[in-house]
């Protein structure tokens, strides 16, 4: 009963046996092969427009480049203040631009409210030289509380953060479950809305370690390339990356894979409502489910060797406990009911 991450997963048998098809013969490196190519005309199919594309094998590496190329040494990037740029990533994306700043914003289930960035971006016109220059704004959809973005409301923010001169970049490490539920494509989720850059995430969907930052805005990607070798990202053996990306694409395996994890997490909170004294917290359009349940719930699940995160601080004593639950693509059905019987006790 693994929910504690859709990174517990392995991955897909179809990503592996790209892989092992991959590793036949010789290629050119630092993605200069026929597979990185390959994806590059992929990635501009499918975003249905022309578009730089940069693999890299974690998250933290596309958010960190994409951050640096939006964000100078004095520069500011708004982020919701629990996204996970600001929470989870140690620095790295302040570290990547050499000073630029990632400021907290406010709003509900993780997603930056309008009139907050509107505030923010009025207020900083006030300090000139002396405070960061506003830069950047980033989204995350799926968010870390499992919000999620409709391309109106992307478009809605991604307009006050362009008339405020900055650039949108949207972490995107759930945004096949994100697509899977908007049932929209992948261009209007994105670019469309106003993203300028893009982290595309495929290892909490069925990868190995296998992530791009897709770059729409042509000035963004003049120099990313060499941010990306500066930074330690460019892989010798990149056409690896480009494999399983190319594989997880090949005939919507990508949507289907986030559709299944989608339906689990459903089928979860579905069950989860039905328990006395349990609050599913929002909506659950995504993988990711949040729920406030007894102490004694909790307790029960943890002996019958279910997985999740305990997602906020309560005290030892208190009867209820609040806790995160993500459905992976390989998650079972049976794996769903055995959960809600060992939590039904």
């Amino acid at each position: 009963m693994f929910f504690k991450s859709d990174n517990t997963a392995g991955a897909a048998p179809e990503i592996l046996a790209a892989l092992a098809e991959a590793n036949q013969g010789h290629d050119l490196s630092y993605g200069e092969d026929a597979l990185t190519a390959r994806l590059e005309a992929r990635l501009a199919e499918i975003f249905e427009r022309p578009c730089a594309v940069f693999p890299v094998v974690t998250g933290t590496a596309a958010n960190s480049l994409a951050f640096s190329a939006m964000t100078p040494p004095w520069g500011l990037t708004y982020a919701h203040e629990t996204a996970h740029v600001i929470m989870d990533e140690c620095g790295a994306p302040e570290a990547f631009a050499g000073g630029g700043r990632l400021a907290p914003l406010p709003g509900p289930q993780g997603k930056i409210d309008p009139e907050a960035l509107a505030r923010a971006l009025l207020a900083a016109q006030s300090h000139g030289v002396h405070q960061n220059r506003p830069a950047g704004l980033t989204l995350s959809n799926l968010t870390e509380w499992g919000g999620l973005w409709r391309p109106g409301e992307i478009a809605e923010v991604a307009r006050i953060a362009h008339e405020g001169g900055l650039k949108v970049h949207l972490d995107g490490a759930r945004f096949a479950n994100a697509l899977a539920a908007l049932n929209v494509s992948p261009a209007e989720a994105s670019w469309r809305a106003g993203v300028d850059l893009l982290s595309f995430g495929a290892t909490k969907n069925g990868c190995l370690a296998a992530e791009a930052l897709v770059v729409f805005d042509p000035a963004l990607a003049e120099n990313m390339a060499y941010r990306r070798k500066r930074a330690g990202h460019l892989l010798s053996k990149q056409r690896f990356v480009s494999a399983q990306m190319l594989a997880w694409l090949e005939g919507g395996l990508w949507l289907r894979l986030a559709a299944r994890a989608n339906a689990m997490a459903a089928l979860l909170a579905e069950g989860l409502r039905a328990l006395p004294e349990t609050q599913v917290l929002g909506e659950v359009r995504g993988n990711m489910i949040f729920v406030t349940l007894p102490r004694a719930t909790h307790e029960r699940l943890q002996a019958a060797g279910a997985r999740y995160y305990l997602w906020a601080e309560e005290a030892p004593d208190s009867p209820e406990v609040t806790i995160r639950l993500v459905a992976s693509f390989a998650a079972q059905e049976a794996e769903v009911a055995a959960f809600l019987a060992a939590a039904r006790g």
